[in-house]
């Protein structure tokens, strides 16, 4: 058995709710093993085996407006993955210093080098952005909440779907993997 984390995309933000509790039986209905969540956020860690990560997003996005009453999109990383996420961090002093204002925004696919480039041109104010693979890092040094950099520009800029974890949750995440 493998072990995944699915990162719900604007789950328990803008009167979306979705308790945790749901969610977890959601994905045990779906035959997910061990299904277990953090936070309200939307973050799922379950074990599933002979299948793919495309195929594990398919599933988990196919039957949700049913089951759970809205459309989610899922952003699904094994475990293996996230630690190479952790451990590709290129903000590794800001990781220590002051990993709330580190995001790690989980992409539904790699950006293009030229969106990359487009939005570091479009940041206004002291924010650093690093991208690798599906992944993009954001160092926010004056807080997430105020930036002009945010998750619709991002979108928008790299054509892409994606949602963000602080870089403490994603080492919660990662501690839940291994359990």
């Amino acid at each position: 058995m493998t072990c995944y984390v699915a990162f719900l995309r604007a789950v328990n933000v803008g009167g979306k709710t979705l308790p945790m509790a749901t969610l977890r039986d959601y994905a045990q209905a779906l035959g997910l093993g061990n299904p277990r969540t953090l936070l309200q956020s939307g973050n799922l860690v379950f074990t599933a085996d002979g299948t793919t990560v495309a195929k594990l997003e398919a599933l988990l996005e196919a039957r949700a407006e049913k089951r759970l009453g809205s459309k989610i999109e899922c952003m699904v990383r094994s475990a293996r993955e996230l630690a190479a996420i952790i451990a590709k961090n290129p903000f590794p002093a800001e990781a220590k210093r002051d990993p709330a204002h580190l995001l790690v925004m989980v992409l539904k696919d790699k950006p293009g080098a030229a969106a990359v480039t487009a939005l570091r041109a479009a940041i206004k104010g002291r924010e650093t952005v690093a991208a690798a693979g599906r992944e993009l890092y954001i160092v926010y040094p004056d807080g997430i909440g105020r930036s002009k950099l945010t998750v619709a520009l991002i979108e928008k800029t790299l054509a892409r779907r994606g949602t963000g974890r602080n870089w403490n949750t994603l080492l919660k995440l990662a501690t839940l993997t291994e359990e």
